[in-house]
């Protein structure tokens, strides 16, 4: 996957539950979700402006979605 430059909360969420992740629950303005096999935990601050570049990067290095 290349590194995109900015992506907005929401689009990160259907990405994410496009690779397999499970939303678990909703605390505040953040989302956290979990893969159902390799048990990863991943958190999406839910704000309205695009996320920055570099949390972005962080929640996909999380996510392990990095290396494609």
């Amino acid at each position: 996957m290349s590194k995109p430059r900015s992506m907005t909360p929401r689009k990160l969420l259907r990405l994410l539950v496009g690779a397999g992740f499970v939303v678990q629950r909703q605390k505040g303005s953040h989302t956290i979700l979990k893969h159902p096999e390799s048990g990863r935990y991943v958190v999406v601050p839910m704000h309205p402006r695009d996320l920055p570049k570099g949390t972005l990067h962080d929640i996909l290095k999380n996510a392990g979605l990095n290396k494609h």
